[in-house]
Formats: structure tokens, C-alpha cells, sequence
């Protein structure tokens, strides 16, 4: 795959001002569209170093057959053509967000002439003013059924509304006193819309008012000792404060804004929005998005706002929905070009917005839970993505088409290192049955004959080390299953004398099958952390055990690029589809379990060593030599000067520690493939 020779226009002619580009394709329709304060600057990095670029901006590339641009004067404008030609164009490589879910909003039917109050999802409609969104339907019925006792707005549908005007006679709650039952004349039109825009004005956060006047009406009613009025007025009262205690107070009362903050990983990211508006949160929205570039957390950040707020043309009514503009937005990431974003948002609202990272006081508080909710909704989405049965059998299909396996990796094997500086290295192997984790079967490996040489050659002498250790288990295991089914089968086939292997011993008079070991199933896909070297070392280990029906395949992390052992070139598969979804998955997985050992390994070596038994070294001091040289096996093999040079120890300390660790070797972990030490809290053993 190559950049389209023709595409690239002629040095000089792209101009040094702001402005947004599109490429287009063969067939003339818009495919991307992006903005740049450099035009000349931008576009020149897509053809400077092809090779470089994203495997998906080499895709956008090589799919254009021709770029054109529009200069403008600032970055504001050019952020504005460039949401006005991405809602008109919508290109295929450009980021789109999607609600993580359809969310209820409460919405009053302004441009009616009874206005109703109802519950309604989807596009919103000219002339309808919205609240929310809330997190469930119930929630907004609970608020309204709250309401109606003071606002008795109309509810009910067309159709009974019609149907109770053409009869003359009200519904239930117009006899209940929840409706001024305007269909049959008891309030007119003109007094019907007032209570309407009072219970949006409520909504809106004009609350104080509203509660003043019924207090008011209820100490005249008590004082002209009309006591059962008053009773009725305290429990609207005590209405429209459960109303309220049902929107968490958060900030000052005066505090509009919107607090956004984002969760990612390589392939995927996560939004959410909570929308304060009179320091009361008023609605929470989600959003995900499959990361088809490599954009990064401030091109993401700039995005979304653009998406979120750019929808608002100024014929809508929304105050109250959390869409509208606010004075302040609170972001968890600050956007690429800040000012330019501000100023966008400035101009849909009509005055200054305030966008800013928080960075003390109650709103960074408030933006620390939104980013927590943030990376437990990108957590549930990746669980509900995997759990699902069809996206997982999509998913190894893909895997199997795009490696060209004989059939689909039913179960996949991945092996990560982990090590700091060559000290205290560990493997980890995780294992993927039908696409879900088998904790069970995790192992641990701690790594000691990889070698010298620099990080690339550590890892890969790593890698084939762990890669031959578990297989040659899995020879020995099958090797001594056979054995005993032959014995089995001498031993007596009426199950007396029989024998049977069960954890590797052989007992005696038992008629149940053989138990496997821990390495006794081969996998039918090998994934190791890495790139073509790593690859090309753990199918040489698999080689020269004699061991042909296992595939090895490498995860690089830069580009997520998958390399096969022996190839040129990476095998791109899709970004947005299900099988490298599934590899990066197994890969960070194996990721984690490494470094969850490689930190016991070295905790143990700082708590744990021989210099707790030396006299005269406390805590703080043995921490100091063990930071100053990496571990004890280090500070063994220094000087008794060298070790008098670390702040906080004398010359006579340091003559006792070199004394103390020359006087017999370091303490070593266990050689060889050894048996499980302990269980880990993924059920894994150490080997």
C-alpha cells in the first residue's frame, strides 16, 4: 500500500494559513475532513513519511485520489466550517461519538397550542423544550407526578386529549386535581401555557421564587385560619422539595456548567457529561467512539465538544437539556487548540464560556467522580462488547481469515515479559477459551536465562526461554499421559488394579480418567507482546521442540500491527473490527498479569532481602542502597567506596554491608521449570 502519487500537490502551493482541507475519493465524495492553523504545515505530514503514519490515516491516503482546501481567517472559523462540511458530508474517516445508550428526556410541547409534558427520546424536535437526560423513564415520572400537584400541566396524549374534549369530560387527573383540564374549557389556553412555562421555568432552576410564593399563600391562608387551604399549600411545598432533593446540590446555586471528562484505550474511548445547571446536577449523558485514527486525548477532548455543542443552530429551545451552552465547561483533557474552541463555544452562546481543566476545590472533585464514571462506563462497554456470543465468534473468524488458519483459534495463548532495567524479569501467560479469560489456567514464569544484550534482545532471549519452558512441559505431560492410559488399559480393564495420574503421581485402584496438567492443552494460537522479533523467537522455540499446529503471531503496541514470523510486512487488521479488539484484549490482559508479578517480585526484593539482618541499616537506609543500585545482587558486587558514597552511609556502615554480602552469595530464586509455588488471585501458578 502506497500514497497516491498524484495526490500530493506541488511543493509552495499549499498556503500557510488556517484553514480545513478535504480528500476526497475516486468516486469525488468526501472522505475525511480536517482543520489546521498551518494548512501547508498539515497536509504535508501526510505524505512526508508514509510508512509512519497511522495504518488507518494510510488507508484515508491511499483511498484519496485528490485534496483541496478553503483558507479562513481564524481558527474559530475554521473550526466552524469543519463541523458545518462534517454534518454535511459525513466522511467515513472521521471520529464519530455515539450515545452509549438512548436516553429519556422530559420534554414540554411549546409549540402546541395545549402544550403537554411527556417523556420522549431520539431527535429532538423545533419548539420543544427539554430537560434532562435522565438515567431512566421512571425517574422522570416520579419528578413529574411531583410536579403536577403544583403545576397541573396537560399529559395526556392526543388522542385522549380529543377524546375527552369531544365528550366534555376530563380524564382521571383532571377529576384528581394533576390537570387544569384544559380540554374541557376549565383553563384557557393563554392560562394553560402560563403554567406551562412555569413548570419549565422550575425545571430551568427558578426555583427560589416558586417556593417564596407558596409559603407566602400558606401563612395568609393560616392566618385567615382557612387551615385546610394552608395543608394543601405545605404539601405542594413539601412537593417540590422532594422534587428537588432528587437532583444532588453539587456547587453554588449560580454554577452553570457542563463537566466532561474521558476515558480511552487504544482502540476505544469513553465520555460523560453531567450538566449542573444551579449547582444541581440535572442530567448525565454517555457517549463511546472506536478511535479510527491516532488521535490523541486533545484531538478526542476537541471533538466531542465540537459534536456535542455544534448541533445548536439557535431555533431551538434548550435551556434545561444540558445541550445548550453553558457559562463554564469543565474538561477532564484540554483540547488541542483551546482558544479557538472557546471562542467557537462563545459564539452558539452569545457571550464568554469558561473552558478549563479544574484543578482544585469542589469541581475537581466533582470532575474526579465524572472521570471515574467515565472508566467504569468504557469498562462495562468492553465487557458487554466481549460477552456478547456473536460478537466473539465475529471475532475469531476474523482472526482466522486475516492469519490464514486452518480453522479458528478456539483457544489462544498470549505470553508478555516484564522487567525493569534486566532486574527481576517475569513472563506472564494468559489464556482465551472461545474468546472469554481462563483464569484457572494463567501462569507465571520468573526469567533468568535470557541473556545480555540491549531491551529488544533481553525480551526476544525472554521470550523464547518462556515460550520453550511451557511447551516443553506440555511434551512432558502428554508424553507421561499416554504412559499411563498404556497402563491403564495392562493394568486391567474391570477396574480393579487399575491406575490413574492425577497431578502428575499415579494412584492407585481408581477407575476415573486421567487429570490433566497444568501445561497438558496446547493452544491453537500463540500471541506474544511484541513485533516480528518476538514472533520469529517464540516460533523458533516451537520449532525445535518439533511442535508444527500451533500459529505464533506478534501485537505490536505503537500501531497494533499483528506480525507473523517470517514476514516483511505487518498484517493490518481493521480498527474497527472485532478480531483486533479481541487481540489487544488477550494482550493487555497478559499485560497486567505480568506487571502484577514483576511488583510482587520486586516488592519482595526490597522488604525481603539479607540486609534485614544486618545491624546498625534501618528501613530508610536499606532503602536508600537498594534505590541507589537496583537490588541486592547489585550492591553485592559493589565496593565498599562506592557503597560509603551513598548519602546516609558511613564508611564504617558500608564496610559491614560489603562484609555482610561478600560473605556468602545473594539469595536466588528457585532454578528450573518448577512446580506451582502458590495460587495467584487470578488463579494462576507461579512456574
Amino acid at each position: 500500500m502506497a500514497a497516491t502519487p498524484h495526490l500530493r500537490p506541488a511543493p509552495g502551493s499549499i498556503p500557510t494559513a488556517p484553514g480545513v482541507y478535504r480528500f476526497r475519493d475516486a468516486a469525488d465524495r468526501v472522505i475525511y475532513v480536517g482543520k489546521a492553523k498551518n494548512l501547508r504545515s498539515r497536509l504535508s505530514s501526510y505524505f512526508r513519511d508514509f510508512a509512519g503514519l497511522h495504518p488507518r490515516t494510510q488507508q484515508m491516503v491511499s483511498t484519496a485520489a485528490d485534496v483541496d482546501w478553503t483558507i479562513v481567517g481564524t481558527e474559530v472559523e475554521a473550526l466552524q466550517l469543519e463541523y458545518s462540511w462534517i454534518k454535511q458530508y459525513d466522511p467515513r474517516f472521521n471520529v464519530k461519538y455515539r450515545d452509549d445508550k438512548s436516553y429519556p428526556y422530559l420534554a414540554v410541547t411549546l409549540n402546541e397550542e395545549f402544550p403537554r409534558v411527556q417523556v420522549m427520546r431520539g431527535a429532538k424536535r423545533k419548539g420543544v423544550r427539554y430537560f434532562g437526560p435522565y438515567s431512566h423513564a421512571w425517574a422522570i415520572r416520579e419528578t413529574v407526578d411531583l410536579l403536577l400537584r403544583v403545576f397541573p400541566v396537560r399529559t395526556c396524549s392526543a388522542g385522549v386529549f380529543r377524546g375527552a374534549r369531544n365528550s366534555g369530560r376530563p380524564c382521571l387527573l383532571g377529576y384528581i386535581g394533576k390537570c387544569v383540564a384544559p380540554c374541557v374549557g376549565k383553563a384557557s389556553p393563554e392560562e394553560h401555557r402560563a403554567l406551562a412555562e412555569d413548570f419549565c421555568s422550575f425545571l430551568a432552576g427558578d426555583t427560589g421564587r416558586f417556593m417564596r410564593e407558596l409559603e407566602k399563600r400558606m401563612k395568609e391562608a393560616a392566618r385567615e385560619m382557612e387551615y385546610e387551604r394552608a395543608a394543601r399549600v405545605r404539601d405542594d411545598i413539601e412537593a417540590l422539595r422532594a422534587a428537588l432533593e432528587k437532583q444532588a446540590v453539587v456547587l453554588p446555586d449560580s454554577t452553570d456548567c457542563d463537566v466532561i471528562a474521558m476515558a480511552e484505550d487504544p482502540l476505544e474511548a469513553a465520555v460523560q457529561i453531567f450538566h449542573v445547571r444551579g449547582g444541581r446536577i440535572r442530567g448525565q449523558r454517555g457517549y463511546v467512539v472506536d478511535k479510527v485514527t491516532d488521535a490523541g486525548a486533545g484531538e478526542l477532548m476537541q471533538t466531542f465538544l465540537r459534536q456535542l455543542y455544534g448541533a445548536l443552530d439557535g431555533s431551538e429551545e434548550t435551556e434545561g437539556t444540558g445541550t445548550s451552552v453553558p457559562r463554564e465547561v469543565l474538561v477532564s483533557h484540554e483540547p488541542d487548540d483551546p482558544e479557538a474552541v472557546a471562542g467557537w463555544l462563545a459564539e452558539h452562546r452569545g457571550g464568554a464560556v469558561d473552558l478549563r481543566v479544574p484543578q482544585r476545590g469542589d469541581k475537581k472533585s466533582l470532575m474526579e467522580t465524572v472521570d471515574k464514571n467515565a472508566r467504569e462506563a468504557l469498562a462495562r462497554h468492553k465487557t458487554h462488547r466481549a460477552g456478547d456470543l456473536s460478537t466473539r465468534g465475529r471475532a475469531l473468524n476474523e482472526i482466522q481469515e486475516a492469519l490464514e488458519l486452518p480453522e479458528a483459534p478456539l483457544r489462544i495463548e498470549c505470553f508478555d515479559i516484564s522487567n525493569l532495567q534486566g532486574e527481576h524479569v517475569v513472563a506472564s501467560m494468559v489464556v482465551f477459551e472461545d474468546g472469554l479469560a481462563r483464569k484457572s489456567e494463567y501462569r507465571r514464569f520468573s526469567v533468568r536465562g535470557s541473556g545480555a544484550g540491549g531491551a529488544e534482545q533481553h525480551d526476544v532471549a525472554a521470550m523464547y526461554e518462556v515460550v520453550r519452558r511451557r511447551f516443553r512441559r506440555y511434551l512432558e505431560e502428554s508424553s507421561r499421559s499416554g504412559e499411563v492410559a498404556r497402563m491403564g488399559e495392562l493394568g486391567g480393564h474391570s477396574g480393579e488394579g487399575g491406575q490413574t495420574a492425577r497431578g502428575g503421581g499415579v494412584t492407585q485402584g481408581s477407575e476415573e480418567e486421567p487429570a490433566p496438567g497444568k501445561f497438558a492443552y496446547p493452544p491453537n494460537l500463540v500471541v506474544v507482546d511484541g513485533a516480528r522479533p518476538q514472533a520469529e523467537a517464540a516460533q523458533r522455540a516451537l520449532e525445535e521442540l518439533g511442535i508444527e499446529d500451533v500459529a505464533v503471531c506478534g501485537l505490536a503496541k505503537r500501531l497494533e500491527e499483528v506480525w507473523l514470523p517470517g514476514d516483511e510486512d505487518p498484517v493490518i487488521l481493521p480498527r474497527s473490527g472485532e478480531g483486533l479488539y479481541l487481540l489487544q484484549r488477550v494482550r493487555d490482559e497478559a499485560h497486567r498479569f505480568a506487571i502484577q508479578y514483576h511488583r510482587q517480585k520486586r516488592a519482595k526484593a526490597l522488604t525481603g532481602s539479607s540486609l534485614d539482618e544486618l545491624p546498625g541499616l534501618g528501613p530508610a537506609r536499606r532503602t536508600a542502597l537498594i534505590k541507589e543500585f537496583g537490588s541486592v545482587k547489585r550492591l553485592a558486587s559493589a565496593s565498599a567506596e562506592e557503597i560509603a558514597a551513598v548519602p546516609g552511609i558511613g564508611p564504617k556502615l558500608a564496610e559491614s554491608v560489603h562484609a555482610h554480602l561478600s560473605g556468602g552469595p545473594g539469595r536466588k530464586d528457585g532454578e528450573g521449570d518448577g512446580a506451582t509455588a502458590r495460587q495467584s488471585t487470578d488463579g494462576g501458578g507461579d512456574t
